[in-house]
C-alpha cells in the first residue's frame, strides 16, 4: 500500500480544523488557525508532489503567503507613539 496517497485525508482534516479556528471570535484561536493552515499547506505540498499536482503546490505557496499575512494582521497593533 502506498501510504503517501493517504496523506490527502489528514491534509483535508487539518485544513477544515484551520478554517474552523480562523473563524473564531477569539484572537488566540484565530492565531492558532493560521498556524494550522500553514501545517495544512505543508501536507498538501507533500501530497501534491507525490501526485504530481503542481498547480496544487503553487496554490499552497500562494495560500501560505496569505496565511502569513493573516497572522501578521491578526496580531495587536502597536500603540502609536507621539513625537516628543
Amino acid at each position: 500500500m502506498d501510504y503517501l496517497s493517504l496523506l490527502q485525508w489528514p491534509a483535508m482534516i487539518v485544513t477544515i480544523a484551520a478554517a474552523w479556528l480562523v473563524g473564531s471570535s477569539s484572537r488566540y484561536k484565530r492565531n492558532w488557525g493560521f498556524w494550522v493552515f500553514i501545517c495544512s499547506n505543508v501536507l498538501w505540498v507533500v501530497w501534491g508532489w507525490y501526485a504530481e499536482a503542481y498547480a496544487l503546490i503553487v496554490l499552497q505557496f500562494g495560500l501560505a503567503i496569505m496565511n502569513v499575512r493573516g497572522l501578521h494582521k491578526s496580531e495587536p497593533a502597536l500603540p502609536m507613539q507621539e513625537n516628543a
